[in-house]
């Protein structure tokens, strides 16, 4: 089953600042129907303005994954982490017992991200931070897992939870594909292009809410970079 979440279906709002897409239900927006898809609980389509952003505020108990589609976010927190992301990087929060942590677009362009929060699927344990360069070369023509759960995906960020987030970049007619599995779910995003799933066409920023097949087959239909979230 691939359900087609396009863009301009999307809830939001617009803050001045910050105007914000809500794949699922958050802050004021609330659609029952679109309140997670298994453990993945928010997928945030943000532009942020230069030099604004999130000051300091609370969170535990989640995963947090951001991935920086244009520009840049400075990120610091209570544990006394501090860090600049940029554009195709990652950065993973693992937010546990409780942090506090601000993050801010300090360039003079506007930065755009997808931000996804995770439920975790393990006890809560300390807090932790944590970013890495993604080189674009490194996963083109096929799936690179960026961020897990699983103890042999060694090269990506740790998150405390039974996921994956990968990344892929694809030039026009080529295809990735990714084992998905028995009783798991994905959700894809392409950051930029297009892309068709079996005969469904999806357009950068829609979403595409999967379950129920063996292989996820993605084919571009032009070059694009996707976002992927495997998980239970």
């Amino acid at each position: 089953m691939i359900e087609l979440r396009p863009f301009d279906s999307l809830g939001g709002a617009n803050h001045g600042w910050l105007d914000a897409k809500h794949h699922f239900s958050f802050a004021d927006y609330h659609d029952p129907a679109r309140t997670n898809w298994g453990n993945l609980r928010v997928w945030n389509d943000d532009t942020i303005a230069p030099q604004t952003g999130f000051p300091p505020h609370p969170h535990r108990d989640m995963e947090i994954i951001t991935y920086v589609r244009e520009g840049a976010i400075t990120h610091e927190d209570s544990l006394g982490n501090k860090g600049r992301t940029e554009a195709g990087d990652v950065q993973v929060m693992s937010a546990g017992t409780g942090i506090r942590h601000s993050e801010y677009n300090l360039e003079d362009v506007t930065t755009k991200i997808f931000q996804i929060w995770i439920i975790p699927t393990r006890d809560a344990a300390a807090p932790q931070w944590g970013a890495k360069p993604f080189p674009k070369g490194e996963r083109s023509g096929k799936f690179v897992t960026l961020a897990s759960g699983f103890a042999n995906d060694s090269d990506a960020l740790p998150i405390r939870t039974d996921a994956r987030v990968l990344g892929a970049s694809l030039k026009a007619g080529e295809t990735a594909e990714y084992p998905l599995g028995d009783g798991r779910r994905a959700y894809l995003v392409p950051a930029t292009g297009a892309v068709q799933i079996d005969d469904i066409a999806v357009n950068a920023r829609d979403g595409a809410a999967i379950r129920d097949v063996d292989m996820v087959r993605v084919t571009a239909l032009k070059d694009s970079e996707i976002i992927l979230v495997d998980t239970v």
